[in-house]
């Protein structure tokens, strides 16, 4: 501060007290405390998102393959609120969901075993009693590989009910809620391994969350008493599924 001072021709130049050439003691510790840093990490590790399920529709009627009509989601077709392990690339698991993604190929057992310990925390009532998870045309065989590891972890049966009935665009490609919500129109088809009970559903990323409220509504439609949604990571904080 008193470099600047003078710098400005201050007739009345003090140091400051703070900083380095002031007091060099106040500099900051080149030792690490490994203690915080797991701490840190544990946080991160922690930071769990909640998913809200929506309760309507971008437009009332909007869609031609899928008989929901109105604009309000009946409540009895609605989602129950979810769970999203991370952050999508942030540090913690975001970054290993990134890398197991797109660069090797396959989600590792730490992300089962942080999506179970998720789960113990979230504490989903009435429990779910199977899994099942959303196929990617891109991807086919990553989110069932994840999801019968999780579903094992968990001492519940895998059913791969969910089916790609007709294709459809990227939904990152979408320019609005109403195009990401059209988009799906008739994406998917729930098959006859369909079980009515409780269930958790599995997708490996949230954006819109368009995808997660369609397969929802349709495993609700076809009997199902609640749908649980668990996400992998979800792309920023406070992302709405209302």
């Amino acid at each position: 501060m008193a470099f600047l001072q003078e710098a400005l021709d201050d007739s009345d130049v003090e140091n400051c007290g703070k900083c380095r050439n002031c007091n060099p003691e106040l500099l900051l510790s080149e030792e690490f405390d490994f203690d915080l840093a797991n701490k840190a990490g544990q946080y991160l590790r922690r930071s769990y998102q909640k998913i809200r399920p929506k309760k309507q529709w971008p437009k009332t009627s909007m869609f031609r393959y899928y008989p929901f009509e109105g604009y309000r989601i009946p409540p009895e077709l609605q989602a129950s609120e979810g769970r999203a392990l991370s952050l999508w690339g942030d540090a913690g698991w975001g970054q290993m969901v990134v890398e197991g993604k797109y660069v090797l190929g396959r989600f590792s057992n730490d992300l089962v075993h942080a999506c179970v310990e998720m789960i113990k925390a979230w504490k989903p009532d009435p429990f779910p009693r199977w899994v099942t998870c959303i196929p990617s045309d891109n991807h086919p065989g990553l989110v069932p590989d994840f999801t019968e590891r999780l579903a094992d972890a968990l001492g519940l049966p895998y059913v791969p009910c969910i089916q790609v009935y007709r294709k459809h665009r990227p939904q990152k490609g979408m320019e609005n809620s109403y195009h990401q919500a059209k988009n799906l129109d008739g994406a998917f088809q729930i098959t006859d391994e369909f079980r009515s009970g409780e269930c958790l559903l599995i997708d490996d990323m949230i954006d819109s969350g368009w995808t997660l409220t369609v397969v929802s509504v349709l495993l609700r439609k076809a009997g199902c008493k609640a749908v649980y949604p668990l996400a992998l990571a979800q792309n920023s904080p406070s992302v709405s599924f209302l």
